[in-house]
C-alpha cells in the first residue's frame, strides 16, 4: 500500500517537475537580450517591408546588406570574446588599418597580381594584427592597465604608424586577384566576402560555446578572482583573447583591401564604436560573463538594416545613428536592471 502511494506521488510529481522545468526554460529564453533584440530586428524589417515592398525585401538588397556587414562581422567575433571578459578593444579599427597598410605596401612592392602575392599579404596582415592584439593583452593582463586606456592608446599609436608608413595617403594597388575573387566574387549568387565572414562567425561561435577556451572566457568575465582560484591562467588567456581579436582585425584588413581595392586610413574612425555597439546591443554584457555569437550578429544587422531602409524610403540616413544610439542605451539599461534583479536588488 505504502509502495503504491509512493509510486502515485512520484507519478503525479513528474508532470509537475516537467512543467516547472518548461516554465523555467521559457523564463530564461525571455530573459535573453538577444531574443528581444531579434524581435526588434524583425519589427524593423517588417516596417521597411511594408513601406517599400518592391525594393527592400528583394534578394539584391538583402545581399547588399549582408555584404556591407561582412567586415564588421569578422571584427564582432573577436569583440564578443573581449567584452565577455569585461574588457573592451577600441583599437580594432586602427589595427585593421595598419594591418592592411603593411600588407598593401609589401604586395605593391612584389608587383605581382596573383595568389602568391595575395597569400603573402594575408599572412603579413594577420601577423601584424596578432602583434597589436597581443600587445593589448599583455598591457591589460601583465601591466594591469585598464583595457579602455590600453586600447585607446594603441588606437592612436597604430593609426599613427599607418600614417607614417604611407605619409597619410592610401595605398591603391591591391592585387586584382583579391578584388575579383573575394571583393567582387560570388558563389551561387552569394558574395564570397560574406561567405568568408559567415565561416569565421560559425567557427567563432563554436570556439565560444563549445570549447574550454570559451568556457574560460566566460569564467574570467563572471569573476576573475574565482577563475584564478580554480586554476585558470587568467593572464595568459587574456593575452590569447586579445591576440585572437587582433588576428581577426588582420583578416578584416585583407577583406577591406579586397572589397575597396585600397587601404582605408581615414575610413575606419567609427568602426570600433559601431562594432562595440552591435555586440552590446546583441546581449553581450559590458559587465562581463554574458554574451553569445548569435546575439552579436543580430545586433550587427540592426544598424545595417536601418541604414538600408532609411535610404530606400528617402529618410536621412543620419537618423540611423539616432536609432542605434537609443537602442544601445536601452540595451545597457535592460542588462543593468536584469543584473540588479538577479542580485536581489543590490548594486
Amino acid at each position: 500500500m505504502s509502495s503504491t502511494t509512493e509510486h502515485q506521488k512520484a507519478g503525479s510529481g513528474a508532470p509537475m517537475e516537467t512543467s516547472a522545468s518548461h516554465e523555467n526554460l521559457v523564463e530564461r529564453v525571455k530573459a535573453m537580450q538577444s531574443v528581444w533584440i531579434l524581435g526588434v530586428l524583425v519589427v524593423i524589417i517588417a516596417v521597411f517591408g511594408v513601406l517599400a515592398p518592391t525594393t527592400f525585401l528583394t534578394p539584391g538588397n538583402i545581399t547588399n546588406i549582408a555584404q556591407n556587414v561582412s567586415i564588421w562581422a569578422v571584427l564582432a567575433v573577436g569583440m564578443t570574446f573581449v567584452i565577455i571578459t569585461s574588457g573592451i578593444d577600441l583599437s580594432i579599427g586602427s589595427v585593421l588599418v595598419v594591418s592592411s597598410v603593411v600588407a598593401a605596401q609589401v604586395m605593391e612592392r612584389m608587383g605581382d597580381q596573383g595568389w602568391g602575392t595575395a597569400l603573402v599579404g594575408l599572412v603579413l596582415s594577420v601577423v601584424v594584427g596578432i602583434f597589436w592584439g597581443c600587445l593589448n593583452g599583455f598591457l591589460v593582463a601583465k601591466a594591469n592597465v585598464p583595457p579602455l586606456i590600453v586600447t585607446l592608446g594603441t588606437l592612436s599609436v597604430a593609426l599613427g604608424v599607418a600614417q607614417i608608413l604611407t605619409g597619410g595617403l592610401d595605398v591603391r594597388s591591391a592585387p586584382a586577384v583579391l578584388q575579383d575573387n573575394i571583393g567582387y566574387g560570388r558563389l551561387a549568387g552569394v558574395p564570397v566576402i560574406t561567405i568568408v565572414a559567415l565561416v569565421i562567425v560559425v567557427l567563432g561561435g563554436i570556439l565560444l560555446h563549445k570549447t574550454r577556451f570559451g568556457r574560460y572566457t566566460y569564467a574570467i568575465g563572471s569573476n576573475e578572482t574565482s577563475a584564478r582560484r580554480v586554476g585558470i591562467n587568467v593572464d595568459r588567456k587574456l593575452v590569447q583573447i586579445y591576440g585572437f581579436t587582433g588576428l581577426l582585425a588582420g583578416i578584416a584588413g585583407i577583406l577591406s583591401l579586397a572589397q575597396y581595392g585600397t587601404t582605408t586610413i581615414a575610413g575606419q574612425s567609427l568602426t570600433n564604436l559601431n562594432v562595440i555597439a552591435a555586440v552590446v546591443i546583441g546581449g553581450t554584457s559590458i559587465f562581463g560573463g554574458q554574451g553569445s555569437m548569435f546575439g552579436s550578429m543580430v545586433g550587427l544587422f540592426i544598424p545595417a538594416v536601418l541604414q538600408s531602409g532609411f535610404v530606400i524610403i528617402g529618410v536621412s540616413p543620419y537618423w540611423q545613428t539616432v536609432a542605434v544610439g537609443s537602442i544601445l542605451i536601452t540595451a545597457v539599461y535592460v542588462d543593468q536592471q536584469r543584473r540588479s534583479t538577479a542580485s536581489g536588488g543590490r548594486r
